[in-house]
This record gives C-alpha cells, sequence and structure tokens, in this order.
C-alpha cells in the first residue's frame, strides 16, 4: 500500500464521517456542507455534533448543522484556512457558537505512516503478538491509550513489550472504520524514554499494513511526548479536525467529580 493510497483511503473515511466527498479535501477552495453521519463513520463518534472542521492541508472542508451553517461560511471566509484551527481566531467562531447554545469542544491531529520511512526498532525487551483473547485483563488504568474498556469488541490486534514475565509497554489497535485501525499506546512510567513505544508502535503499523488496513494515529497537538513518539515511528502529519458540540455536553466534561 502505498502513501497515496492511504491518503485516498483516509479521505474517503472523514468523508463518511462528515456527509461530504473525498475529493472536496483536495479542492482548492474551503466548502460546506450539511452535516451527516455515515453508516461507515468512525465508530467512536457520537452524535450530537454541532459542526466539524476538517484539512488535509490543501483547504478546510466543514461540515455544519443548519443552525451554524452560515456562521461557519462567514468563519471560514474571514481567515486563512490554517488559522481557522488557531487562537485568537478560533475564539471568534466560539463565541458565536456560544451565543446559540454550542462551544468547541475537540481538537486534534491525525498522522499516517510514512510507507518510505517506517523504520524497524528494536528494543531490548521480549515482544510478542497478542490479539483480543489476550486483552482481558488487561483493561486497567496503566492501558488506557492502548485499549479502549468501552468498546472492548473494537480492539483486534496488540504488541506487548515484556520483561521478566510482566507487561512493561502495550501498542493495540481498534477497529474503528472497516479500512483503518487507530494505534494507542502506553509504556509503565519506570520503563518510559527507551524507545519501547517508538519500537511498538512502529512494529504494530507493519502489521497493520500487512493485514491490508491503514494504521493511524491521534495525537494533540501539545502532546509533545506523543507527537515524538509518532515521529520516530514512522509517522507524519496527514489532517486535523475541530469539533463543535452543543455547550452543555462540553460543560459536563469539564465537570469536577464531587469525589474529585
Amino acid at each position: 500500500m502505498t502513501n497515496q493510497e492511504m491518503l485516498r483511503i483516509a479521505m474517503a473515511q472523514s468523508a463518511e464521517d462528515m456527509g461530504c466527498r473525498g475529493e472536496d479535501f483536495l479542492a482548492g477552495q474551503n466548502r460546506v456542507v450539511p452535516f451527516h453521519l455515515g453508516a461507515g463513520a468512525r465508530k467512536y463518534l457520537e452524535l450530537p455534533i454541532t459542526c466539524n472542521l476538517v484539512s488535509y492541508g490543501n483547504n478546510i472542508v466543514a461540515a455544519a448543522s443548519e443552525e451554524v451553517r452560515e456562521l461557519v461560511e462567514e468563519y471560514l471566509g474571514r481567515y486563512t484556512f490554517y488559522h481557522c484551527f488557531e487562537t485568537p481566531n478560533m475564539h471568534w467562531l466560539n463565541e458565536r457558537l456560544m451565543a446559540r447554545g454550542h462551544k468547541i469542544c475537540f481538537m486534534a491531529e491525525y498522522y499516517l505512516p510514512d510507507v518510505n520511512g517506517l523504520p524497524e526498532l528494536t528494543v531490548g525487551y521480549e515482544t510478542r503478538i497478542l490479539g483480543p483473547e489476550d486483552f482481558q485483563g488487561l483493561y486497567l488504568p496503566q492501558w488506557s491509550n492502548a485499549l479502549c474498556e468501552k468498546r472492548r469488541q473494537l480492539d483486534v490486534l496488540g504488541i506487548g513489550a515484556y520483561w521478566q514475565g510482566g507487561l512493561i509497554g502495550l501498542a493495540a489497535c481498534s477497529a474503528d472504520c472497516g479500512d483503518m485501525w487507530q494505534i494507542g499506546v502506553d509504556v509503565l512510567p519506570e520503563y518510559r524514554r527507551r524507545g519501547i513505544a517508538s519500537a511498538l508502535t512502529s512494529r504494530l503499523a507493519r502489521e497493520i499494513l500487512a493485514r491490508q488496513k491503514v494504521p493511524f494515529y491521534c495525537s494533540a497537538w501539545s502532546n509533545i511526548r506523543s507527537v515524538r513518539n509518532a515521529v520516530k515511528s514512522g509517522f507524519i502529519p496527514a489532517w486535523v479536525e475541530m469539533t463543535a458540540k452543543p455547550a452543555a455536553i462540553t460543560d459536563e466534561m469539564n465537570r469536577i467529580p464531587a469525589d474529585a
């Protein structure tokens, strides 16, 4: 599978997630379409979604509810497309969304592997290929980036690193959509900064490609440790997203539990 083939698959998936066409991401101009979550959308996407702005570096394709479509169109017309994903400009959009009962909720950067530079990294620990049957008992806080307890049925493949019979690092992937599997990785704190995360991530990416699926990796732009792991593992930035939801949902995410 080539880099261009993976990019086309990713764009087709984004189109399914939003209700647009894959070729819209290659247009020279921004596009705004009615938001529609397709039957093949990523399984972790949850409605309601007010609007979603996505860029693969050429333009912005925005899928918006009818309530905010005109507002999103105005926003995209005000700023250079890549400035729409950063402050201070995004405050312009958020303030107007808030007046209508919505807020910017998620921002993330997504990575695809560079098949021409995917390294074969080694680490001085035993590694094992793991399947769903091996994940039982691993749905614990220390492995919460690699595995998702809420969506156990999607966790399909992993690579574990072991020392003296104990698991010290885990990269695993979830079948979030038909053609793309998302990688997450965790390493126990006392074993970090030894190259374990990148060795597991790059190995898992190759295993996913061998199964004719596209590996992808997501990180907050500010999570420098995660971004460094992506780059060292042979991944490069592919697209960015910014998602708005009803304000009540965002506010609930920020609520501090009473027992905190």
